[in-house]
């Protein structure tokens, strides 16, 4: 007899079957507890700790049962570790994957690049159960090659769409609309877009254009691709300010766009909201600081993570159907940088 019940001893480590079996529940509703899944009632995740206690298990083995013969590790890709929008995400996924036992493996694909090495073939190498690739990342290639083999879950962008994966990520488009409405209504006409990449950047531009055309503004459309750090975003501002015909507010496709733009109106002497109003988006930490005071676009990084999480470990649990979308509501959050629109353009 190689396992006795009720806490006795045990010739080998108890899985997530055997506290299934003890606690007389699904192993999917096993992983469902582990998770912190709030579904799950009282009594069942009650039996289930229970179960836990007197076997001993210990949750560090869960990512193995889940995978079966998986290394208890997944992939976490992200496009550039200096950006604080990965905060609320790292976060989020972090409450889903740390109750399972998994262990995330976190790899910085701009730095990579730099040296030539792909961060994808890298998790690969490592046989991670399945990777979550944060925000817009220039290895669409490489991470669509791993359709069939390796689990993806795309959190905050679309791309690769080949892919087939599921989608966690914000409403890009009503998002941007509500930066651009609130300017509107503040009485600004001449808004810029500062555009930044991929689809996410497509979607949001789409959202700008929308309430421009609605508000009868569409002659006063104007779109810059600004790329998505603070240098390109204050090297493009910098340019649209000294235009004959300059905005008199500016949507960032950013916060840290947002910032460059920020620099880029004291570099000129303009005072911001005065001169020219700015909308971040992303409400990374940044932009609550006092001394910057961004509006932006909320976009609920941490419901995306913890999202994009569970999402995974259903994928690794044997999850086999279509690729699911879930989106996330945003909020504007209005601070100092936004204000009426200027009776002068600064530029005249």
């Amino acid at each position: 007899m190689d396992e006795e019940r009720g806490g006795r001893r045990q010739d080998r480590a108890p899985t997530i079957r055997d506290v299934a079996r003890s606690a007389d529940v699904s192993k999917s509703l096993v992983s469902l507890v582990l998770r912190g899944d709030p579904g799950v009632s009282p009594e069942r995740r009650s039996a289930v700790h229970q179960a836990m206690n007197e076997l001993g298990y210990e949750p560090n083995r869960v990512a193995r049962a889940l995978a079966g013969n998986g290394t208890g590790a997944v992939g976490i890709l992200i496009n550039d570790i200096r950006n604080p929008w990965y905060v609320d995400l790292l976060d989020g996924l972090s409450t889903a994957f740390e109750p399972a036992g998994v262990a995330p493996l976190l790899v910085d694909s701009a730095s990579n690049q730099r040296v030539g090495r792909s961060s994808v073939q890298i998790l690969s190498r490592q046989r991670v159960d399945g990777i979550v690739a944060l925000g817009t990342s220039d290895e669409v290639v490489d991470l669509a090659a791993l359709r069939g083999r390796t689990p993806v879950v795309l959190a905050g962008t679309y791309d690769p769409e080949e892919l087939g994966a599921d989608v966690v990520a914000n409403d890009d488009v009503a998002g941007a609309r509500l930066a651009t409405e609130h300017l509107i209504t503040l009485g600004h006409r001449r808004i810029l877009c500062l555009r930044g990449p991929q689809r996410v950047g497509a979607l949001r531009e789409e959202g700008y254009r929308r309430a421009m055309v609605e508000a009868g503004l569409g002659a006063e459309v104007e779109v810059v691709d600004a790329g998505m750090t603070e240098e390109s975003g204050y090297a493009a501002t910098l340019r649209v300010l000294r235009m004959r015909t300059a905005p008199t507010a500016l949507i960032a496709y950013n916060d840290l766009l947002a910032l460059g733009a920020l620099a880029a109106a004291a570099d000129l002497g303009l005072s911001v909201p005065g001169d020219v109003s700015l909308v971040g988006y992303d409400d990374t930490y940044l932009a609550g600081i006092r001394r910057v005071s961004l509006t932006t676009i909320q976009n609920g990084s941490f419901q995306i993570g913890r999202k994009a999480a569970e999402f995974l470990l259903e994928r690794i649990d044997g999850y086999a159907g279509p690729g699911r979308l879930h989106e996330v509501p945003t909020v504007l959050e209005v601070r100092q940088t936004t204000g009426p629109a200027p009776a002068r353009p600064a530029a005249d």
